[in-house]
């Protein structure tokens, strides 16, 4: 015979807290909201960070205890700072409050119950680099030779894996769906998952999937070990709802299933992450799974002003498949609309930005409060060489500049060969792109071409191939036959043609096999070879990428993605972005490059069938990030590798909607002033 005791909640306390001088109304409702799953729908700028803190106070407040409530974010950091301005509210300790990112909470369970699934509570997490070191021990084992011309290498693999893990589908499916250059290695590919899988249990180590996967595990194996924490989790919070994949939906519901008390706040509109798995149908389909659900919306925007929601809305409102939303401005108007300038070509594309910061510099706006977005790396090519011309210092948030990607810096060693044959840093580069060449004989090759006055020459002498391995022969060969046509074919007059030259069909196959998002790298690499058409020789070209990097703020090192141009002072700088990387983020005046048809949308998003309401979410992201001023770029005309000119019109995103919500900006160049007497310095062009 059994009993149940059911022990009574703590008493509700009179509340600390004045929710209605602290919060407006739609805020207000979410948080004092009773039981039973919540829907949150927050538009940019609403406070919805506010908003969850103040209801984690509430709960609080209502006697459910810390240890009972679950918080999740997408940082560690964002988790931090809800729960310290929680304790600042509040008497007690906030810390009992499961909080932290999916990956941190998975191996708090885990370091719990790891035994249960096979493992030691002492697993090993594998950062990237060490997954992907084992899987390249998978690969030698089971899956063919890496340094053969078609098996991926292990950066790639380790891209497919976790996709297929994160999006719950097979990987021979996923081969065959996202990654057809590769479907006639699938059968060696699922041979490498498994081996890879089966080395991590050897080694008592999980990497970040196995952290979600393993939790999952958990909830459905471990029956009470599922309801021990069903049980306790009375109330789960859950931010950026729209980022979350499949697997974590799926988690979210096993842990709710008691007490389906699941609050989850999200923004259809800021989905933007569905090429790496995020799957925004999870916000669509949650009353599917919750009937009971209430719905409230967040749309009170304390960021912007009204003209920049105006577009927003107006953008926004063309998406079939969302939420309806319309974002109210609190901040009153300055009379801005957002300007639309079309530049006569993409130079004075750059030259008006940094003339426009400057501008806004002296009007009394600090460098460090605006950002300059874009769709694409490649867009801020001819910007940061502006930038670096008029000493204006930048940040680049996206990642390491332009030029100082891998992928670009790979081409450009092929060019520094033919005006330097004796640079050994391209040359120990190129070598080691080889199909089938290894550290050890790249070396030896280097040390062989070192020795000679000419090492080109020495490249041409066919008895110099007797010095390659027989395995990596061909390669060589293909390797020699492409230094010959840069230095003596139809392309050695023009850097840009041989950027083409280099890339097809030479490095295009090393591209898809060493870097997951190769169609991303190899449509910069056009750009590129677009960008050196305009000089007239090699040499020109390559001095004015030096250019560039020989200006530092700091000392000369490792290029890091926040390394800044020489003359900032603190943090007084402009910021360049991505539009993915800059969201959650927000400038008094913001500019968006290349805001033109064929390049924002980006064509290769155009393949997906809902791949432009993606990039319509994106544009939606990118309008949202400005407080007072944007500025939408494009330049009108274009030359491409072939010295054509192309004509470019307003992105899609601008002409569906009414032209009365632009301020059209026509651009005209002063001619420069040239004093009489000897001048201090070069005026500074505005």
């Amino acid at each position: 015979m059994s009993r149940t005791y059911r022990i009574p909640s703590a008493p509700a306390k009179p509340s600390r807290i004045d929710y209605a001088a602290v919060l407006n109304e739609q805020q207000r409702q979410v948080v004092l909201a009773g039981g039973g799953p919540l829907l949150v729908i927050a538009g940019a700028g609403v406070g919805k960070t506010r908003t969850l803190t103040y209801r984690v106070a509430r709960l609080l407040e209502a006697g459910v205890p810390a240890a009972r409530l679950m918080l999740v974010t997408f940082t560690n950091r964002a988790a931090r700072e809800m729960l310290q301005r929680v304790e600042g509210l509040l008497p007690g300790d906030p810390r009992r409050i499961w909080g932290g990112t999916f990956h941190s909470i998975g191996n708090r369970f885990l370091r719990r119950h790891a035994v249960s699934l096979g493992y030691g509570n002492n697993y090993t997490i594998l950062d990237t680099e060490d997954a992907r070191e084992l899987i390249g021990v998978a690969i030698d084992e089971v899956g063919g030779d890496r340094r053969s011309h078609r098996f991926p290498k292990g950066e790639v693999v380790q891209e497919m894996v976790s996709f297929a893990i994160n999006t719950s589908t097979p990987l021979a499916r996923l081969v065959v769906e996202r990654y057809p250059r590769f479907e006639p290695l699938t059968e060696a590919l699922v041979r490498v998952e498994a081996r890879y899988q089966q080395l991590k249990r050897e080694r008592n180590g999980m990497d970040y999937d196995d952290l979600l996967v393993n939790w999952k595990r958990l909830l459905t194996d471990c029956p009470e070990i599922a309801a021990l924490y069903q049980e306790q989790f009375q109330q789960i919070l859950v931010d950026e709802y729209q980022d979350t994949n499949l697997l974590q939906a799926e988690i979210l519901d096993l842990l709710a299933r008691r007490h389906r008390q699941l609050t989850v706040v999200g923004d259809d509109a800021q989905s933007i992450y569905g090429w790496r798995g995020a799957n925004f149908e999870n916000l669509y389909l949650f009353q599917q799974r919750y009937p009971e659900a209430q719905v409230f919306r967040l749309e009170r925007n304390y960021r912007s002003t009204p003209e920049i929601l105006e577009l927003a809305n107006a953008s926004i409102a063309h998406n079939v498949r969302q939420f309806p939303r319309q974002l109210e401005a609190v901040r009153p108007s300055l009379g801005l609309k957002p300007a639309l300038i079309p530049a006569r070509d993409v130079e004075q594309q750059a030259t008006f930005v940094a003339a426009r910061l400057l501008d806004l510099r002296d009007e009394g706006v600090p460098l460090r409060e605006m950002a300059v977005l874009y769709r694409a790396h490649s867009h801020a090519l001819e910007l940061q060489l502006e930038l670096t011309r008029r000493g204006i210092p930048y940040e680049v948030r996206s990642g390491v500049r332009f030029f100082e990607q891998a992928h670009i810096k790979d081409v450009t060693s092929f060019l520094r060969l033919l005006v330097n044959p004796q640079d050994e840093l391209a040359w120990r580069r190129v070598l080691r792109m080889i199909p089938r060449v290894g550290p050890a004989t790249a070396e030896r090759l280097w040390q062989q071409l070192a020795r000679e006055e000419n090492p080109l020459a020495l490249v041409r002498a066919p008895a110099f191939a007797g010095s390659v391995p027989r395995r990596a022969l061909e390669g060589w060969q293909d390797f020699a036959r492409l230094l010959v046509d840069l230095s003596d074919g139809e392309t050695s007059d023009s850097p840009g043609r041989q950027i083409e030259r280099i890339l097809d069909p030479w490095y295009r196959p090393y591209l898809q096999t060493t870097y997951p998002n190769h169609e991303a790298r190899e449509e910069e690499i056009h750009q590129l070879a677009t960008f050196a058409s305009r000089y007239e020789t090699t040499e020109q070209f390559l001095s004015e990428l030096a250019l560039v990097a020989s200006e530092r703020f700091a000392a000369p090192g490792a290029v890091g993605g926040e390394d800044l141009v020489a003359g900032a002072e603190g943090d007084e700088r402009v910021t360049l972005s991505s539009i993915h990387q800059a969201k959650g983020l927000e400038w008094r005046a913001v500019f968006l490059l290349w805001a033109a048809d064929g390049r924002f949308p980006a064509p290769r998003a155009l393949w997906d069938p809902m791949g432009e309401e993606e990039e319509r979410r994106l544009f939606y992201v990118a309008v949202t990030r400005a407080q007072e001023e944007l500025h939408l770029c494009f330049p009108l005309l274009e030359l491409d590798r072939s010295g054509q000119a192309v004509l470019h019109r307003p992105s899609r995103f601008i002409t569906e909607v009414s032209r009365l919500l632009f301020e059209i900006w026509n651009l005209e160049e002063e001619s420069p002033a040239f004093p009489e007497e000897d001048p201090t310095g070069p005026p500074l062009l505005h």
